[in-house]
């Protein structure tokens, strides 16, 4: 009986270290500035380390927005592939089976190796409404460069606000008949601090070849094709010397 009492005491203890330790990645992986972008038409849904917008019109998000830090990074957590319906979704949700046939990947927007810090962290990056439509040879080839080098840049800055997502503005047909399919997506990094940086890139959703940083533009011009408001939260000076401009100053490719 005491041996029985022992082991449960131990089980226990252990189930609330690792809750806690969770809780606590959690709080250090979100203690940063709220950037979350403004102006789109979606909703907004939270997820425990990344935000996003998500269109019923559209059946996808407009953007997630999350921070990448070195230890979500390198935190070690495996691949999880569990595709399934978001259930903060309000209507219609897409399920796991739905490109199923289409010819598309289910193209993550929050990557799954931006989220290694834990299970649940990974585990969120499945849900369906973080999906978009992606041509197999753009999300397999120069969208993953680019989620390489953004992790790269990560650590070696100790750390990057993103914001990413399809231009739903312009679209190339459908899944379904009611899944749009993007005729390109865009990626921006704020590096915060005493010298802070800010660089975009728009991308075809088809095969490309070539440096990533042939595709980089303006966040003003990525605004004015998505209507999302990026960074708004910047001092205004501040934020129109970053946006209006591609500076490419200090960036390594």
């Amino acid at each position: 009986m005491m041996r029985l009492v022992h082991t449960l005491g131990f089980v226990l203890v252990f189930a609330c270290y690792s809750c806690a330790q969770e809780g606590q990645e959690r709080r250090v992986a979100t203690d940063q500035v709220d950037y979350t972008p403004t102006g789109g038409q979606g909703y907004l849904i939270e997820h425990s380390y990344y935000t996003l917008s998500y269109s019923n019109t559209h059946r996808q998000a407009e953007f997630a927005y999350y921070y990448l830090s070195p230890a979500s990074i390198l935190g070690g957590q495996e691949r999880t592939d569990d595709f399934r319906a978001d259930p903060k979704v309000m209507e219609y949700p897409v399920k796991s089976t739905d490109y199923q046939g289409s010819g598309y990947d289910r193209g993550h927007l929050c990557a799954a190796a931006d989220m290694a810090l834990n299970l649940t962290a990974m585990s969120e990056t499945f849900y369906m409404s973080n999906m978009s439509p992606m041509a197999p040879s753009f999300n397999r080839g120069i969208w993953s460069k680019l989620e390489d080098w953004v992790r790269s840049v990560a650590l070696e800055e100790g750390g990057l606000y993103v914001a990413t997502g399809p231009v739903l503005t312009d679209l190339c047909g459908a899944v379904k008949d009611s899944i749009s399919v993007p005729c390109s997506f865009y990626k921006i990094i704020f590096i915060d601090g005493e010298q802070p940086r800010m660089l975009g890139f728009l991308l075809s959703n088809a095969e490309a070849s070539g440096s990533i940083q042939e595709f980089v533009i303006t966040i003003d011009a990525l605004e004015q094709q998505t209507g999302i408001d990026f960074f708004w939260q910047l001092e205004d000076v501040l934020e129109q010397s970053l946006e209006s401009k591609v500076s490419l100053s200090g960036w390594r490719f």
